[in-house]
């Protein structure tokens, strides 16, 4: 991916705020999966497992499971690109090893930068067409990749 990424507002969502936690310890809570267990699925949802191969080609892996006790995913992603503390690129249109998936829905990027004592935090959720980018507005993007931020944020202070 070239950077500056610009996001096309048609086929993208982009979640951007701040968070009053420094990037490093953002970066440790987004790349360590007992961390991850913790806040990557808004309250009351949980992440069950959590597998991380931190490279280019690496196994990003969570498994979601409903406040009633329903395992509703279990997804299997790919990272693309990976930037110590300011950038996290994963896609499920991938498996490891660059292995094309059969049911791709987003690349995330994940964009940290410092801003005074926390982090410019900028998420964003690329999509093929307009169709799965409205799909995804409509599931609650805002809401829940809001919660999750918000989550990492009191989370990473704690570590």
């Amino acid at each position: 991916m070239s950077y500056p990424f610009k996001p096309n507002p048609n086929l993208d969502l982009t979640l951007e705020r701040f968070l009053d936690a420094p990037r490093e310890l953002l970066w440790r809570a987004l790349t360590t999966p007992e961390y991850v267990r913790q806040w990557f699925t808004p309250k009351p949802w949980v992440i069950i497992d959590c597998e991380i191969d931190l490279r280019p080609g690496g196994l990003f892996r969570t498994r979601m499971q409903s406040p009633d006790g329903k395992e509703v995913s279990d997804r299997h992603c790919c990272y693309l690109e990976i930037v110590p503390n300011e950038r996290l690129v994963w896609t499920d249109a991938l498996l490891p090893g660059y292995r094309p998936s059969g049911q791709p829905f987003i690349t995330a990027v994940i964009a940290l930068a410092p801003e005074g004592k926390g982090t410019r935090y900028t998420a964003t959720a690329i999509h093929r067409d307009e169709a799965t980018r409205n799909n995804h507005e409509e599931m609650g993007f805002f809401d829940g990749w809001g919660t999750v931020a918000d989550q990492l944020a009191d989370y990473a202070k704690t570590i």
